[in-house]
């Protein structure tokens, strides 16, 4: 399944290709060009747990826009999979969201 930025999907935990008995949702931070012409998708992982939390970490404004049922965060915590491994689409982030998340991906990675 091809998916675009900002969309919320469903991946199998652990990350195999053969059928999990977790799925788990993560947030899809590559272009959908990108993840057409590699075969493979980078996203950022989403969270209830906050445990152990990251300063990074980014409570979600409004979870049930993005198809969750509950309080989550964005974890800057970043994998990539192959496009086959995506379940399903879940949601797409709100514009509170995305805006929140630019800033900080800002913060974080290297601009060119």
């Amino acid at each position: 399944m091809i998916c675009d930025h900002w969309q919320v999907v469903a991946v199998p935990f652990p990350f195999m290709e053969r059928p999990a008995l977790k799925r788990r949702p993560a947030l899809v931070i590559s272009t959908k060009d990108f993840n057409a012409a590699n075969g493979h998708t980078i996203m950022a992982m989403i969270t209830a747990a906050m445990l152990d939390s990251w300063a990074s970490d980014h409570p979600l404004l409004r979870p049930a826009v993005a198809g969750l049922k509950h309080a989550c965060y964005v974890r800057w915590k970043v994998f990539t999979l192959p496009n086959s491994l995506i379940v399903k689409t879940i949601g797409d982030l709100a514009d509170e969201d995305r805006e929140a998340l630019m800033i900080k991906a800002r913060t974080i990675f290297i601009r060119v």
